[in-house]
């Protein structure tokens, strides 16, 4: 059972990760953004948006241009810091958050969208300053969209696939995840461990959206 549960600890570790990632990220720029109009804001949303539509395997050649050896931002870590990313429990990482960002940042920015904007001026009217209004004012009641879109990042960032395998690799225990753990499965004629594992993704998976759903019911009601 420990080539069955690796990859399942590994893939939510990864997933975790990400998610504190496009948490932070993915809230404070849809919170900057929610109501601000400047020109070329369409194309900065567009890039921000752009790892939703992209084939993975886009994502992963532009991750490996980006932090490979000899990418812009690799460059630094191999040659000043001795590090390489690729091929790393980080490369995984940087790949999950990557394509997961997108969900968080559209979910938090329509919650921020939402929220009337007088309520925020009347905090700060009464003394707040800017952090005390986002924390005390804006997050709470951004909360439903906020864990709505940090759900369905964790969900997305478990399911990584095709980015996650050319940026992180394949590598047992230490890059395997469940969708690349599946396909290996699968290609090597294993069927009962490939269903195994398909069945775990599934159950993690429809645990969550139950939980969103039941979110948005609550919501409504």
């Amino acid at each position: 059972m420990t080539d069955f549960w690796t990859p399942v600890k590994l893939s939510l570790e990864v997933s975790f990760l990400s998610l504190i990632i496009v948490c932070i990220l993915g809230t404070l720029i849809a919170k900057w953004m929610a109501r601000r109009q400047f020109r070329g804001k369409i194309v900065l949303e567009t890039l921000l948006l752009l790892p939703l539509v992209l084939p993975p395997s886009v994502v992963g050649f532009l991750l490996i241009i980006i932090f490979g050896v000899e990418g812009v931002i690799g460059q630094f870590f191999t040659h000043l810091l001795h590090l390489k990313l690729m091929f790393t429990l980080t490369a995984a990482v940087i790949a999950s958050s990557v394509v997961a960002f997108p969900l968080m940042y559209q979910s938090a920015k329509t919650g921020f969208e939402l929220i009337d904007k007088d309520i925020e001026n009347a905090s700060k009217l009464d003394g707040a300053n800017g952090f005390k209004v986002f924390w005390f004012i804006s997050l709470p009641l951004a909360s439903s969209s906020l864990i709505t879109g940090a759900i369905m990042s964790f969900a997305r960032a478990l399911g990584e696939f095709g980015a996650t395998l050319m940026f992180a690799g394949n590598i047992p225990g230490k890059t395997q995840t469940i969708p690349t753990a599946i396909y290996v499965a699968f290609d090597s004629g294993e069927m009962g461990q490939a269903w195994l594992w398909v069945v775990t993704i599934i159950v993690i998976s429809f645990i969550m959206l139950s939980f969103t759903f039941y979110l948005n019911y609550l919501k409504q009601g």
